[in-house]
């Protein structure tokens, strides 16, 4: 049942979630498309000068893509791009509900099934985990392999599986991403510990060196087949946090852009609501659980619960302290915030419903403390909901607008989609038919934008675009020229129109160009800079009765074809 629950939510994500950040798409989805289709959009981390991109996990994804075309086809899709996506989005989201669904279940042995029933809940109503459960990207992988890694350092129950947590934790860091390392930092300082204490230290020296050899032979298998795809020796985890932490200067990720500390706690409080803030409650609650009431818990139990709640702790203040701070940093804490929560939550209603008379709570009618516990949980539910659909509704344009160019005719292999302001929107090559490229109008965004993988016929080796060394690319974001074509060449462009926003001479509005451009699709794009902050946080209906400051104000976000007689657009 509790596999269901998740495996609807995050079904009901992989088919409706905007991609909320451009780098899944240029970093993941792109060099996928490439693997299975010969060709896509390229960003300077696949360089082989730099390679701190890894061949072997989109390898795996594109793997998967392949399989997938044999039973599409049996089902009548055809050779359908648009259908390979939302698989890969299918697979994801139940991965993710199989890696929830493990933890869930060693939870409710391990501490109590009124916790693992928390946890549920705050997985699956949270707006982070409708984000974070079905993306492609590094950081939702070390989410998976969190849970499963939180899961062995918690499963007692057939001996201590130090080496399994430690090579789960090992994969996350390796394929995915290799800061959630961090995140095993607690379980091995107690495995020293209760090694030190009980004077086992051969077995747990045995049990973490099995879980580093597991590791490293993951670590091996990578390297060589990021190696053979780069064409000489290649460590990719090793290539990110050179780049990450001992990038200086001009370079390293702070040229994108920096936060300041509060940054992840107004994201969380926003993607968590309720649920962050029990989860930040955690180690007190647990502290004066035992210290003001008799010692409740054994000193062993409490150590335990300490453990499994530190991660959070440790991964938001190692966060919080880099300048740079990306929405998707956060994806493998997701679990452990969930954890906190439901431990905290746990404890409130434990001591909320006591019956002792020498507490005050039991003075409160039982109906009263009821309310007292619905009203917040429900709120948090609602607000969640709200927030969930209010991005649905807002966001999804670039996922749907492009949906004509599947019409039999509309497009033919050769053409051209252009994106201009909207590039960083779009949501990859896989909504484009065969043979349609994506290319790339001047705006005003002046870094550097994706080139594309070559397609060389040099004679020998396959994918010379994962080897090839391309021009125009840099470390800097520092703006190529060649990057760009002509709106003049464009058969079809994507643009949107905001209210607040006007148009400048490298924006203009396409839209409005009726002389060469024609409508195949607009839908309605949340215009934010004329939205209220409530209307840009949760779904606000559009009812008589809500005043209008509080309403959401629109724009269009549109399909354009070039008409046969316009020669010459706005931006010529």
């Amino acid at each position: 049942m509790a596999f269901y629950v998740f495996a609807l939510a995050n079904l009901i994500a992989a088919g409706f979630s905007p991609i909320q950040d451009c780098d899944e798409v240029f970093n993941y989805w792109e060099p996928s498309h490439y693997l299975n289709h010969g060709y896509g959009l390229q960003t300077w981390e696949y360089s082989p000068e730099y390679a701190i991109r890894s061949w072997t996990y989109t390898g795996i994804h594109s793997l998967f893509i392949w399989i997938s075309t044999f039973p599409l086809k049996a089902l009548g899709y055809g050779n359908s791009k648009v259908a390979e996506f939302y698989f890969l989005r299918t697979l994801l989201a139940l991965l993710c509900a199989l890696c929830q669904t493990r933890l869930f279940s060693v939870i409710s042995r391990t501490f109590n099934p009124r916790v693992a029933l928390f946890f549920m809940i705050a997985m699956v109503i949270s707006p982070g985990m409708y984000h974070a459960a079905p993306a492609y990207l590094p950081s939702s992988f070390a989410m998976y392999t969190t849970m499963l890694g939180f899961s062995a350092f918690m499963d007692w129950s057939h001996g201590i599986k130090t080496s399994q947590g430690v090579m789960w934790f090992g994969l996350g860091s390796i394929l995915g991403w290799p800061f959630a390392g961090a995140l095993v930092i607690p379980f091995v300082v107690e495995e020293i510990l209760l090694a030190a204490i009980t004077g086992e230290v051969i077995g747990a020296f045995w049990r973490l060196l099995q879980g580093a050899g597991r590791s490293l032979i993951i670590l091996a298998l990578q390297t060589a087949i990021d190696s053979a795809f780069y064409k000489k020796f290649t460590c990719v985890p090793f290539n990110i946090v050179l780049y990450n932490v001992f990038s200086g200067g001009s370079k390293g990720p702070d040229i994108y852009g920096v936060e300041p500390w509060h940054f992840y706690i107004r994201n969380l409080a926003l993607n968590f609501n309720i649920w962050f803030f029990l989860a930040l409650a955690a180690l007190p609650l647990l502290l004066v659980q035992h210290i003001g009431f008799q010692k409740a818990v054994s000193k062993q139990t409490l150590i335990r619960s300490i453990v499994f709640a530190s991660p959070f702790y440790l991964w938001v203040a190692i966060f919080t302290a880099q300048p740079h701070k990306e929405e998707r940093f956060m994806y493998p804490a997701y679990p452990a915030l969930a954890l906190n929560a439901a431990i905290s939550l746990h404890i409130l209603l434990a001591n909320f419903g006591s019956t002792d008379p020498r507490h005050l709570v039991s003075k409160i009618p039982p109906q009263l403390k009821l309310a007292i516990v619905s009203i917040p949980l429900l709120l948090s539910f609602n607000i969640g909901v709200l927030r969930t659909f209010g991005t649905l509704t807002a966001y999804s344009a670039p996922l749907n607008v492009y949906k004509p160019l599947q019409n039999a005719g509309a497009a033919r292999p050769g053409d051209t989609v252009c994106l201009s302001k909207e590039w960083y929107r779009f949501p990859s090559s896989y909504k484009l038919p065969h043979q349609v490229r994506a290319k790339f109008v001047k705006s005003e965004f002046s870094g550097l934008l994706p080139g594309e993988f070559s397609e060389a016929n040099i004679g020998f080796g396959h994918f010379p675009g994962t080897w090839l060394v391309p021009i125009g690319m840099n470390d800097e974001n520092q703006e190529d020229p060649g990057k760009y074509i002509d709106v003049d060449q464009c058969n079809f462009l994507v643009d949107s129109r905001l209210p607040g926003t006007p148009p400048t001479v490298l924006e203009p509005d396409y839209i409005s160009d009726t002389e060469h451009w024609e409508i195949l699709k607009c839908v309605p794009f949340l215009d934010a800079s004329r939205t209220h902050l409530i209307g840009r946080l949760l779904w606000i209906p559009d009812f008589p009765f809500i005043p209008t400051r509080f309403r959401r104000k629109w724009g269009d976000y549109c399909l354009l074809q070039r008409k046969a007689s316009g020669s010459k657009g706005l931006h010529a």
